[in-house]
């Protein structure tokens, strides 16, 4: 007898099973409904038993206090010092330009390589005062710098709550973030003043006493 052809054998054989698998085979055992629940529907049962518990709201009570003390206490400023004792230095915030200015139509105002000194164009309107509030010396120290000057100070903390300050001296206090102003003016140690002298900056800073 002659044999099939192997593709000839293949193709019937896919046939069979095709048709094997459309044939209804009937019930072969006893079926039960998925007994798993739903993920969303656990995450909900516990967050309802979570709430009647009062859990749920200690957690969001928890999660208010932390926002609003990194609100009011931001991270203190790392690497500053207490003033021990009086140093001078200063500041010529003079830069030079790497690409060109232009206006709105494309005509080079300033060309690249300009030297310009913000003091040529602004003054430094009030004193700028660093000092941190959490060393009660240094806020005592500030409070009389501030009347020294007659008031023509911005008072800048790098540590302490400046909310409670502003609320016992009632004036606008200022928080130095991530220490960006006193790393761009070499200062070490606080209080320290930053006053305009010309065309450059001088900074002081002053001992606690």
């Amino acid at each position: 007898m002659p044999r099939l052809p192997a593709v000839t054998f293949a193709l019937a054989a896919l046939c069979c099973a095709a048709s094997g698998r459309a044939e209804n085979l009937g019930t072969i055992g006893p079926t039960y409904p998925i007994a798993e629940k739903h993920f969303l529907d656990v995450i909900m049962t516990r967050l309802r038993a979570k709430e009647a518990s009062g859990e749920l709201r200690r957690h969001e009570q928890e999660a208010r206090d932390r926002a609003a003390y990194a609100v009011n206490n931001p991270k203190p400023v790392d690497g500053l010092r207490t003033a021990l004792a009086p140093r001078t230095y200063y500041f010529d915030p003079t830069f030079t330009l790497q690409s060109n200015v232009v206006d709105a139509q494309g005509a080079v105002l300033f060309p690249a390589g300009t030297r310009k000194n913000p003091l040529e164009v602004v003054s430094l309107s009030k004193h700028l005062l660093f000092f941190d509030a959490r060393d009660p010396g240094q806020v005592a120290r500030a409070r009389e710098l501030i009347e020294r000057y007659q008031g023509k100070v911005k008072p800048i903390l790098v540590g302490g709550s400046y909310m409670d300050l502003m609320k016992r001296w009632n004036k606008p206090v200022f928080y130095d973030q991530e220490g960006t102003l006193v790393r761009k003016f070499g200062i070490a140690a606080v209080p320290a003043i930053v006053s305009q002298e010309g065309q450059r900056l001088r900074i002081d800073e002053v001992p606690v006493r």
